[in-house]
């Protein structure tokens, strides 16, 4: 009796003990909806984003500041990433083996030179390919949320033509730009808010700070990071609201606040340089194909629509069946009234993966199965031809710049609406 009393006092001293000193494991710092993200999550983002920023040799933002930004992304990203997983968009092995493969080869690394150079900069391999399989994804959502419901008329290609601005290639801008994003419905009280922010910033630009490092503080689009840097594009490419208001602008200036459905904007000119159209050949390879589409959902995975797709070939390749036919009967795409008929595709008409396995196809050749952000896909090349196209050209080139110039805008909206929809708890500031 004596030992059960002696032992229920130094279980109870030790319970006491541990609950007057308990051990942090880890913390919840955001909730998203139905998924957390921790601390640990957060750190190891921050320690990533650090490296690379001292990279590129942008300039730092205060530490509280860096970590509300990186929180901030990584809210966005899941957001994403959720509504990829809730249509189950997935981006399989084969095509995360062929990514790494050429993330590799454009560092001129072999695959175990990269593995290495990862180690030696505390990056895990198995983190590193889900990074990428997320970057896959967030691709593969943009594409299909946002840029596949752009609609570019005819009516829009004449205007566009017919304006002198469009013989451009004359020139490209260099841009970056800080976005304040408004929330949706935003009410005035809110929006004279987000603008007095934005006027201290514009303030802040005036007397000399670097504009990265104040994008990288303050901007909500997804680039600020790396100091909300668009790269070069001509005019043509840029929504029409920044296109016109760099026009006279000179490297290292700014505009004013500009104000649109997203929010407020500031775009910086970090350079411009002249282009030249002469040398562009007038012919171009076109290239006739069919296909056969088979949308992923919650009722068909991705290894039901590849198994479906590799029975449609078997029966192509092997029993002669007509792939026409067998597009009116399967296919989930408009095209299917046609057998499968997409007429001739010019360059850069489909999403990248629909037009890299097209393109190494011969005539008459049928692809494997093809993941593309629209489901799977069998592709049949009938026949390719090469003539001067010159005047379909231009109003291809018409289209996919106004294309491009829409785009960057649609996505912000997007995005915006798409964060006034979620749940997002903080727990950033709990001890």
């Amino acid at each position: 009796m004596k030992l059960i009393v002696s032992l229920l006092a130094a279980s109870l001293l030790a319970g006491a003990a541990l609950a007057a000193d308990p051990i942090e494991v880890d913390r919840i710092v955001a909730v998203v909806n139905s998924e957390v993200i921790t601390r640990t999550d957060l750190r190891a983002r921050i320690d990533q984003v650090t490296r690379q920023l001292s990279r590129q040799g942008t300039p730092l933002p205060p530490a509280d500041v860096l970590q509300k930004q990186v929180l901030e992304r990584q809210i966005m990203e899941r957001l994403q990433l959720q509504l990829a997983s809730e249509t189950s968009l997935r981006v399989d092995d084969v095509a995360l083996d062929r990514a790494v493969g050429r993330i590799a080869d454009g560092n001129k690394m072999s695959m175990t030179e990269f593995r290495q150079a990862l180690a030696k900069d505390g990056i895990p391999w198995d983190r590193f390919r889900q990074d990428v399989r997320n970057e896959m994804l967030l691709t593969r959502v943009r594409e299909r949320e946002v840029e596949a419901r752009i609609v570019i008329s005819d009516a829009e290609v004449n205007n566009f033509l017919a304006q002198p601005a469009a013989a451009t290639g004359k020139e490209e801008l260099n841009l970056s730009h800080i976005l304040f994003r408004a929330p949706d419905g935003a009410t005035p009280e809110q929006l004279a808010k987000l603008r007095t922010k934005a006027e201290d910033v514009a303030a802040r630009i005036a007397k000399g700070e670097p504009f990265d490092k104040l994008a990288a503080s303050f901007s909500d689009a997804p680039d600020a990071l790396t100091g909300g840097n668009l790269g070069w594009r001509s005019a043509e490419r840029l929504p029409s609201l920044f296109a016109q208001a760099v026009v006279s602008l000179k490297a290292g200036e700014s505009t004013p606040i500009l104000r649109s459905a997203a929010g407020f904007h500031i775009v910086h000119v970090v350079d411009r340089k002249g282009g030249d159209d002469a040398g562009v050949p007038s012919q171009i390879q076109q290239t006739r194909a069919r296909h056969i589409l088979i949308k992923t959902s919650e009722v068909v995975s991705d290894a039901d629509a590849r198994r479906r797709l590799v029975d449609l070939r078997e029966r192509v390749v092997q029993g002669g069946a007509s792939f026409a036919e067998l597009a009116r009967s399967h296919s989930a795409d408009l095209s299917a009234s046609k057998g499968g008929d997409l007429g001739w595709i010019y360059p850069g008409d489909t999403v990248p993966e629909f037009e890299q396995a097209m393109d190494v196809l011969k005539p008459g050749e049928l692809s494997p199965p093809v993941q593309s952000p629209f489901g799977w896909h069998l592709i049949l090349v009938e026949e390719r031809r090469v003539q001067d196209v010159s005047e379909e050209r231009k109003r291809a080139a018409a289209r996919n710049a106004l294309r491009e110039s829409k785009t960057d805008e649609a996505y912000q909206d997007w995005l915006r609406q798409l964060r006034d929809r979620a749940y997002v708890e903080y727990r950033i500031e709990e001890r």
